[in-house]
């Protein structure tokens, strides 16, 4: 694989040994892969891209704005609050971020199918990613994702099967499927690399850390890359602290958040989940453990907050800052909940992650304020 001189290799985040840059899982004992980089060839972030530029797959994902909130910070009483608008990329999501690599990384191994589950929106940017390589995909989705990531998954000519249920019967579906393809399922090593690339593109926006990122969790990826891209960042010498990293997610689905929480080494999986957020609904995080032990590191923690209470701060997000859905509106939820509970000092500087367009999520908030009676 044809990667940058600063990239040595993967290793493993629960027993540390290495592992060949085609592998998806540990070949030991099976744990989740990541990305390693030399912070000695890292004089900038553009430095720790894991491709050369004759070896991507880009629609020119990233550059998201870094939008200032001054409302908010007032309301959370911290220095500053922006939100980091990941809507704002190709197809609408941060998963843009992951599926550059993750499908770069299979063409470069020989692919020329790709495949995924999803809750929806990665199953659109891997046929996006897929369909700028030339090569096939193959995403599964459960019957509650939305009809647009449904029909983009087509208009981007990937193959897209609905299954009925919930995300994982979409998993246990797209585990039977017999057909070749490579999986850039969750877990993914160059998945995990799109959150570091967010990391050091923070960096760059800001000049340097902030005090606190604030992230609605799913798998808990992009936790694993963010912490991985700051202290990589911090060992380069281009910062001085890797961020406190908090992880939300919904109350009703919070695997991550309840084993920060309470101190567990791994996630229990969530018996019946039941939130609105259908990107967050993922009851057994691939990447838990791994997301643990990164959110402990940097000093953060987890929250969880209420349906209701994403919504609502969802559309005052929407009226404060960048257009925002339920799934950004669980990063604002759970900011407010954090400061509520005294985990922000006054003269913190906080980053809000907003995952997902707020647009792709309208009905979502429509819905809401109809119940208001407006």
């Amino acid at each position: 694989m044809q990667t940058t001189a600063a990239v040595r290799g993967l290793s493993c985040t629960a027993c540390g040994e290495s592992a060949e840059l085609s592998a998806h899982r540990c070949p030991d004992c099976g744990g989740v892969l990541v990305v390693d980089f030399d912070a000695d060839r890292v004089d900038s972030a553009a430095d720790a891209h894991p491709f050369p530029p004759g070896a991507t797959v880009s629609i020119d994902e990233g550059a998201t704005p870094l939008v200032a909130v001054s409302e908010l910070a007032d309301e959370l009483g911290v220095e500053s609050v922006a939100i980091k608008d990941e809507g704002r990329n190709p197809t609408g999501s941060l998963a843009d971020r992951k599926f550059a690599l993750a499908v770069a990384a299979a063409v470069q191994g020989g692919a020329d199918r790709v495949g995924t589950p999803s809750t929806g929106n990665g199953a659109q940017s891997a046929a996006a990613y897929a369909a700028r390589a030339g090569i096939d995909s193959k995403g599964v989705v459960p019957t509650r994702c939305p009809f647009l990531n449904k029909a983009m998954v087509n208009v981007h000519g990937g193959d897209m099967y609905v299954v009925e249920g919930r995300y994982e019967d979409a998993v246990d579906a797209f585990g039977e499927g017999d057909e070749p393809l490579t999986p850039v399922a969750p877990g993914h090593p160059f998945r995990i690399a799109g959150g570091t690339a967010l990391a050091l593109e923070l960096l760059a926006d800001r000049e340097g850390a902030p005090d606190a990122v604030v992230h609605p969790t799913g798998h808990g990826e992009t936790a694993v890359g963010l912490q991985r891209g700051f202290a990589l960042a911090v060992d380069a010498g281009l910062t001085d602290a890797v961020p406190r990293i908090y992880a939300a997610q919904p109350d009703a689905c919070a695997p991550i958040a309840a084993a920060v929480t309470d101190g567990a080494a791994e996630p229990v999986p969530v018996e019946h989940p039941d939130t609105i957020v259908g990107p967050l609904e993922v009851p057994d995080p691939v990447t838990g453990a791994a997301a643990i032990d990164a959110i402990d590191a940097s000093g953060g923690d987890g929250v969880a907050v209420e349906d209701k209470s994403i919504l609502q701060a969802a559309v005052d997000g929407c009226e404060m800052g960048p257009e925002i859905g339920a799934t950004g509106g669980t990063a604002v939820a759970g900011a407010r909940a954090l400061a509520d509970r005294g985990a922000f000092d006054a003269a913190d500087e906080v980053v809000l992650v907003n995952p997902v367009a707020g647009s792709k999520e309208a009905d979502l908030l429509r819905s809401h304020l109809m119940s208001q009676g407006m």
